[in-house]
């Protein structure tokens, strides 16, 4: 039995069991390792990391042994480690249809999958990918460049507390294979807008057109690379507290 047979990898995302990009996620994964979906029944974009926690989770099983949870992406990361592949090595989630840059990451479900799996003790990596306006995410390609990012990224050894963060780009048809860079997340804040009528308030923000710094991760995504971040959500041995057992 190699290592890759022996790792089991959960796969999750925030649009729902049927999404395209969690099929394209199943594809770039095929050979690194046992995957076991277990995703939201319906699409929960932009849920955060809510939970559910006083009502009941119903898990329903689908063709190509997925199963199907109606509950939050974290909802479906707890209830996979907790009960449906507890022998978990790694969560992944995605392919997220849109990107999850920068600031993103705070309000994204999809990144709140892999936030809850490190608080568990468990590594992560979200992917997600950025859409140009106009164009359709061409799923076979997608799951092609993921492949090399995720293999490269579930060989090297994990530190506690850190998560990886994935956005692939938007560009033509008949544009090269993108470059991958490694850089940190853009800390520039969404464009606000609004349409205001009769005490009813629209988001009306352009993505687009969002602030970007030289270097983070927006100005290489939107600029036609693939942006891979390490995120940290906290120090595993903050100061006064006890050394990590070995």
């Amino acid at each position: 039995m190699t290592g890759h047979d022996s790792r089991t990898l959960v796969l999750t995302n925030d649009d729902g069991y049927d999404a395209p990009g969690l099929a394209a996620l199943r594809r770039a994964v095929e050979g690194l390792g046992a995957p076991r979906v277990v995703a939201p029944l319906a699409a929960e974009s932009g849920c955060g990391h809510r939970v559910t926690t006083h009502e009941p989770l119903h898990a329903t099983d689908h063709e190509g042994e997925v199963v199907a949870v109606s509950g939050t992406p974290a909802d479906c990361v707890r209830l996979a480690l907790h009960h449906l592949a507890a022998d978990a090595s790694w969560v992944l989630s995605g392919i997220n249809a849109g990107g999850n840059l920068g600031v993103d990451v705070f309000h994204s479900g999809t990144v709140a999958a892999v936030r809850e799996a490190v608080i568990h003790g468990v590594p992560g990596i979200a992917v997600s990918h950025y859409i140009a306006r106009g164009r359709k995410i061409d799923w076979e390609r997608a799951a092609r460049w993921a492949r090399p990012v995720l293999t490269d990224l579930l060989a090297r050894p994990w530190s506690p507390g850190t998560f990886w963060n994935v956005n692939l780009p938007h560009p033509d048809a008949d544009a090269p294979d993108p470059e991958v860079v490694f850089c940190p997340l853009d800390p520039s804040p969404l464009p606000l807008r609004f349409e205001v009528e009769a005490g009813r308030s629209l988001y009306r923000g352009d993505y687009q057109q969002r602030p970007r710094r030289e270097g983070a991760d927006v100005a290489a995504c939107f600029g036609g690379r693939i942006a891979v971040s390490l995120v940290r959500l906290f120090d595993p041995d903050p100061p006064g507290a006890p050394p990590t057992k070995a």
